[in-house]
């Protein structure tokens, strides 16, 4: 599975080769340093570490380092990618160059959290009326029996914490990239916020 970590930085358009003017949201990909590899020899598996963003020295504790080479610094931010389509050795660095010739990509990263939130905003209930006298609004309504079993059942739409979840985008078609400054724009939304961690992996279903 090809794929590198990438930071979110907002969402913007741009015209295609058609002409057509298509929202995209742009994800800048710093420098992919390998941190480790894992081999079916030794682990079981095969997968690649990769790390992104330097960690000062300050902040990192000597059982943090003991996963890093020497010529490694410690990285704020590890991945774990199995079955890596590509021949890498520890220290390499990767770039926008892993996703030539892919057309589209799926994103994975966390939603934005939205706090407590009651059934309509989080479940999309319709409520009841708003006249006068209804007493029933922006209710759930009934949860459970008073008889058997006399309890709620798991999984019932409730009130609660609402994003700040993992979220995957699939088959996001990938309109422009931009070496230079090690950016990429794809069509459509993206989940979590601006200059959120997100990762980008070649498509699976294209």
């Amino acid at each position: 599975m090809l794929g590198l970590m990438a930071k979110k930085v907002g969402m913007t358009q741009v015209f295609d080769d058609e002409g057509n003017l298509v929202p995209v949201t742009v994800l800048r990909i710093d420098p992919n340093v390998v941190v480790a590899r894992k081999t079916e020899e030794k682990d079981g598996y095969s997968a690649v570490l990769l790390g992104v963003d330097d960690k000062k020295k300050s902040r990192v504790t000597k059982p943090y380092a003991g996963q890093f080479s020497e010529n490694i610094k410690p990285k704020k931010s590890i991945k774990e990618f199995r079955n890596f389509e590509k021949e890498v050795a520890d220290g390499d660095e990767l770039g926008i160059e892993v996703f030539e010739g892919v057309r589209y990509v799926d994103v994975t990263g966390v939603s934005k959290g939205k706090g407590m939130a009651g059934v309509i905003k989080r479940w999309g209930f319709s409520g009841g009326r708003a006249s006068h006298g209804s007493k029933f609004h922006r209710e759930p309504g009934s949860t459970g029996q008073s008889t058997y079993p006399g309890r709620t059942f798991k999984n019932m739409k409730l009130p609660g914490h609402m994003g700040w979840e993992q979220v995957t985008v699939l088959s996001l078609k990938l309109i422009k990239v931009d070496t230079e400054n090690r950016l990429i724009m794809v069509r459509g939304a993206v989940p979590g916020i601006n200059k959120g961690l997100v990762v980008v992996r070649a498509a699976v279903k294209k």
